[in-house]
């Protein structure tokens, strides 16, 4: 069995346990042989008691839903960040760097501030948070297009001018999103803003599952599916070509795809940074540069971070620090002992 199956493997058998652990953990907990007696009562068409009745509550309106989310915006992210890596043939690029979190964060301040009054019925709520959703992913991509318009204009010195881009790109949807937080409602509005960008997942309800998750799992299973096509279009457009693949499209669908996913998880979750440049990074030195279960152990990866992470800060505080702060300060001295140790390796 080659190496990167075992680490896929061991990282499925670490996720199952996490997930068992965190649906034990937090401010409630739950037990488990209460949930798997009242699953079974109620399953089975029984008359359930209040103490049942608040346990499935508990499971299914709080716990499981912030499981299912916590997964798919870990995995999203890494996987976004290892198709954006691969495409631009830069170790450096990641969904915050490129400017697509600030760009879909930008898109998803001016739905929360146009859309926030019509959740007054589920109907209403369901579509404002499509709404959202769609902003949250034109943002996204408008915020790579300007990096890349950058990238095009320096074609001697593309990377560089692609960090450039992606610089300017954030700086400009950064402004635009402190102007919509300035115009908002500072009883109302402004509160929610500025919580959610700081990364959450405390809000997460089932209904806003139903519209972003089929979308982000389509997405990563076309990311996925397509690791032969990343390992290609990662050596350059003439090598792909010779491989027979169609270079400008797959890689405009591979971007596209990771543009949604990851602008799907600044909707539910706001802004968490250093996952998608981070992350990657640790399964490539783990598993090597192969993608075609790189990017299955990249989303397993990311998951396993996002989900042991959000566990942690909802048990161990009586207040819950949010997200996006937490991914920070766990993931930048990583990422700094890597690139130390990267350095060591290559000039000692």
């Amino acid at each position: 069995m080659a190496r990167s199956e075992k680490i896929f493997l061991w990282l499925g058998v670490m996720l199952v346990a996490a997930v068992l652990l965190s649906l034990h953990m937090g401010r409630y907990p739950l037990d488990m042989g209460a949930l798997c007696r009242a699953l079974a009562d109620a399953w089975s068409g029984n008359t359930l008691n209040p103490d049942q009745k608040q346990v499935l509550f508990l499971f299914f309106n709080l716990r499981l839903p912030r499981i299912v989310t916590a997964l798919l915006v870990g995995a999203s992210l890494a996987v976004s960040g290892s198709v954006y890596q691969a495409m631009f043939q830069n170790p450096l690029v990641s969904p915050g760097i490129l400017g697509v979190q600030h760009g879909a964060a930008f898109g998803g301040a001016v739905g929360i501030l146009a859309f926030s009054s019509m959740a007054a019925t589920q109907v209403l709520a369901f579509s404002s948070m499509a709404a959202t959703q769609v902003l949250a992913f034109i943002g996204g991509a408008l915020g790579v297009g300007l990096a890349l318009f950058f990238s095009m204009l320096y074609p001697k010195a593309r990377f560089l001018a692609l960090l450039i881009g992606g610089m300017v790109s954030s700086s400009f949807f950064v402004a635009l999103t402190s102007l919509v937080q300035y115009v908002a409602d500072p009883n109302r509005q402004l509160p929610e803003i500025v919580f959610w960008l700081m990364g959450t997942l405390s809000r997460t309800e089932p209904r806003h599952l139903a519209w972003g998750a089929p979308l982000m799992l389509c997405a990563l299973a076309f990311i996925c599916l397509n690791g032969k096509v990343v390992n290609a279009l990662s050596m350059g457009d003439d090598e792909a070509m010779a491989l027979g693949v169609n270079s400008m499209r797959m890689k405009m669908q591979l971007i596209a795809a990771a543009t949604l996913a990851c602008s799907l998880t600044v909707v539910m979750a706001g802004v968490i940074n250093w996952v998608g440049l981070v992350i990657p990074h640790v399964m490539r030195f783990i598993c090597g540069p192969d993608n075609r279960l790189g990017l299955l152990n990249s989303a397993l990866g990311g998951a396993l971070f996002i989900l042991l992470t959000d566990s942690f800060i909802r048990t161990i505080w009586t207040v819950e620090l949010p997200l996006g702060i937490a991914t920070s300060i766990i993931l930048l001295p990583l990422f700094a002992f890597s690139l130390w140790y990267d350095w060591k390796r290559r000039y000692d």
